[in-house]
Order: C-alpha cells, then structure tokens, then sequence
C-alpha cells in the first residue's frame, strides 16, 4: 500500500498505536464544515458532525489494529486522512489471521449501527427533534455516516476492506499469491467502475477514491507477482522461517547492505561473501519477517 505517513503530524499515542493526521485533513475539514452550513442552525454542529467522522475511522482503524494484535501481528501505526484511515498491521502471513485482522474494522461499525439505532429511538420519546433539533440532526447524520462507511468499507473490491475480506477467504483454497491476484484484478474492475461514476457525477472525492484504489491494485497486482515467483523457486533444507514456517528459497537473493551485492545468505551464514559484512537478521521472503540465522536452523532429531 502506497504510504500516507509523509506529510502527517503526531497526534498521541493510546494502547500502543502511534495515531497520525495527515496535514490535508485540515484543509478539506475547513472545506466540509462550511459547505454544510444549511444543515445546521449553528457552525458548532458542523464541527462536530466532522469531529463524528473523524472518531468513527479511528474506531474502525483502531478495530483493525487490536484484531491484528490478537492474532500475534504487529500494528503500531493509524494514519488519517480525508479520504479515511490507515492501520499499519501486519498479521501473520495466514489467511485466517489476514481476516480477522481486516475483518475487525467493519464490524466496529457494525457495532455501532445498533447502538446509534437505539439512542435515535429514544430520541423521539423525549422530543430531542423539538427541544433540540442541532443535536437531533446531528445524531441523525452521524448514524448515517456510520452506516455509509460500513457499506463502502465492505464492497468487494480490493484494497477496501471488502476486497482484502474476499482475498483472505480466496487465500484458503487459491494460496496466498493467486489469491491476492485474483483479488486485485477484481480491484481493477472496481476502479474502473469508480471512474466510470466520477465521470458521470462530476465528483472530485469519487475521482481521488478511483486513483488511492488504482494506486493500491497495482502494488498489490506487483506483490503477488513477486509470490508467485518466489513460490516457484527451489527451497533450502535444514532451515525454515520461525515465524512463516515457509524453507528459504535457494538463490542470490539476498542484498548486501554495505557493497550491494546479492548472494545467498543461508549459503555463507549470513555474511557477505564480497565484502565479509556480517548480518545479524535474516529477512524471510515469504512473509518479511527478520530473524538471527540461529533462529532458521531446523534441529535434526535423535535417534
């Protein structure tokens, strides 16, 4: 996924994630809040009803990135910006680790549906719509941001949740690779459906949502291109990734950091035959985890 860290400042820090907010987000909130100046008797609502939006992604990002920890993954980062948010996971490389870990974010959503549903039920009894119609406005359309978000989130059509949900239910029969191409082809599609709907509406936010998924669809089209040729490469014995189980491939696939010659790091034990560099992590190309050349050494069982 093409990075949106650049450009972001540091907001806090809350259950181990590093949240972000991406400079534009100031300028299209500036935009947003007075265009909606009809919906609202006073511009405080239409500050708040942003300030909904912006919690809500970070509800659903946060989702992503706990689910993510559960499985054993990584995620320590949520970037924001105006076309959504970002959590930086990274599940173990198993497709029911992969889904639980992008599955988690809609179901937040799905979560609040019911919650939301309720407080405008009670809403009604207790004249919230005559005593105070901002804030019944205001809980109106932050149930229907909620639920829009959930719809869009789960179309499926890669990257969006919905398309990397169908990826990792494809990774059970497909494989890891096939899956992610099959997935992103299906991306392509969508993208063009999305274009297709800019065009026809005139819409500038549709338009920059065609090009983010377009972005993505290629890298991930790229990446799975990748796996299918790693997947197709003889495979070392004696060794095996401690965190993927996957044996590493045979090659001069490896990079020297220091003279920038490729060789084979399972053949010298991790050190560069050129230049005598000595690494103290070896990276798995299957799944990207780093680990000691001592931690790769299958034991050979005694009899």
């Amino acid at each position: 996924m093409p990075s949106t860290r650049q450009g972001s400042v540091h907001l806090f820090r809350a259950i181990g994630v590093d949240v972000f907010l991406h400079w534009s987000w100031f300028l299209v909130a500036v935009y947003e809040i007075n265009a909606r100046t009809n919906r609202y008797s006073s511009l405080t609502f239409n500050v708040l009803e942003y300030l909904a939006l912006f919690l809500i992604v970070l509800l659903h990002e946060y989702g992503h990135a706990l689910a993510c920890r559960q499985v054993g993954g990584t995620a320590n980062q949520i970037v924001l910006w105006p076309l959504g948010g970002v959590a930086y996971v990274n599940p173990p490389p198993r497709p029911g680790a992969t889904l639980w870990s992008i599955a988690a974010g809609p179901l937040v959503n799905v979560v609040l549906v019911p919650v939301l549903s309720v407080l405008g039920v009670l809403s009604r009894p207790l004249g919230w719509a005559e005593a105070m119609p901002n804030a019944h406005a205001l809980l109106r359309a932050v149930w229907l941001v909620n639920l829009g978000l959930l719809l869009f989130n789960v179309l499926p059509i890669y990257p969006l949740d919905g398309g990397q949900i169908l990826r990792s239910l494809l990774w059970f029969v497909l494989g890891r690779a096939r899956s992610l191409m099959v997935a992103t082809v299906i991306g392509f599609l969508g993208v063009a459906a999305f274009i297709g709907l800019a065009v026809w509406t005139h819409s500038v936010w549709l338009g920059a949502i065609a090009v983010f998924m377009l972005m993505n669809c290629w890298s991930g089209l790229r990446q799975a291109q990748a796996l299918l040729r790693v997947a197709k490469l003889p495979r070392r014995e004696g060794f095996a990734c401690p965190q993927c189980k996957a044996a590493p491939c045979v090659g001069d696939l490896w990079k020297c950091g220091v003279c920038k010659q490729p060789f084979d790091t399972f053949q010298t034990q991790a050190m560069c035959p050129y230049c005598a560099a000595q690494f103290p992590m070896t990276g798995c190309l299957d799944c990207g985890g780093l680990h000691p050349m001592s931690q790769w050494i299958v034991p050979v069982p005694a009899y």
